[in-house]
């Protein structure tokens, strides 16, 4: 752990590790992917509380706290790793008087991955999962995705924003056109390039930061979630992911939902998600 990833965390975060370790629930800690915020997961924390949970929701390192203030500001968001943004997860997690279901999507869901193979949560779901070493499968559509950033090499250490064309594509193809405009308008801020350039390159390179212990133990059950008509994380990566887990001795399960795009945890369907994933947890967190 790394003194960098404990000053990074902020006194809104450090507040929540309070009030969760108070209130004597199970709790459960959310991380948001590329192109979006903590508050992507608002709808799932009432959702969650209800059912017995107490909810966190990090933002990776020194994320604006708006969609405003991200779109005014988009320099905040270059430059950070994989591994600096786990670390900061950990750190986060580490601070928790008991484990954490993690509950991750896309980006999000790599990182899930990362720290339960870290030993660190009590189960896991990673939603439309961004690929790690060993997870070899490159489709059309998740490459046209990523050429934003992948597209110009510069773009490593830069903040990239899409475009609402590129958006659609890659998150809200699923959706009608009202919708993703809404989605768009709403969700949207841009990203840091690193993070797709590592996840790119990662069967290249053995040190990579994109990269999962699937042997640990301690992993904990492990849930993935696929959306069928998911372009940026299509099931053949999401399922090589699954495949990558299957020999860890905890529960390991895929589930496909039909008809769903990349943006499955921000759209009106959310909750079809939502009830996948508390379903697991109900049969598998103990």
């Amino acid at each position: 752990m790394s003194d960098s990833a404990a000053r990074t965390i902020t006194e809104h975060e450090l507040e929540q590790c309070k009030q969760a370790n108070a209130a004597g629930r199970p709790p459960v800690v959310f991380i948001h992917g590329l192109w979006l915020l903590p508050s992507s997961w608002e709808r799932w924390v009432t959702l969650f509380e209800q059912r017995g949970y107490v909810a966190l929701t990090p933002g990776w390192p020194d994320d604006p706290e708006t969609v405003e203030e991200a779109n005014a500001h988009p320099e905040a968001f270059a430059g950070k790793s994989i591994g600096q943004v786990a670390d900061h997860f950990e750190e986060i997690i580490r601070g928790l008087d008991t484990k954490p279901v993690i509950v991750g999507h896309s980006f999000g869901g790599l990182l899930t991955q990362i720290l339960a193979g870290r030993g660190l949560a009590a189960a896991s779901v990673a939603i439309d999962p961004a690929p790690f070493r060993g997870v070899l499968p490159l489709p059309i559509s998740a490459l046209k995705s990523a050429f934003p950033v992948l597209g110009n090499p510069a773009n490593r250490n830069r903040a990239v924003p899409l475009t609402y064309d590129q958006f659609r594509f890659g998150f809200a193809n699923a959706v009608e056109e009202d919708e993703a405009k809404y989605l768009y308008e709403t969700y949207a801020v841009p990203a840091a390039g690193k993070p797709l350039f590592q996840a790119a390159a990662a069967n290249l390179n053995p040190w990579t930061e994109a990269k999962v212990d699937t042997s640990n133990p301690d992993r904990g059950p492990l849930l993935i979630i696929s959306g069928e008509k998911d372009n940026t994380v299509p099931w053949a990566v999401a399922n090589a992911s699954y495949k990558q887990q299957q020999d860890n001795p905890g529960v390991t399960e895929i589930v496909e939902l039909e008809g769903r795009g990349h943006a499955l945890t921000i759209d009106s369907g959310w909750q079809e998600v939502a009830d996948t994933a508390l379903d697991f947890l109900k049969r598998t967190a103990s």
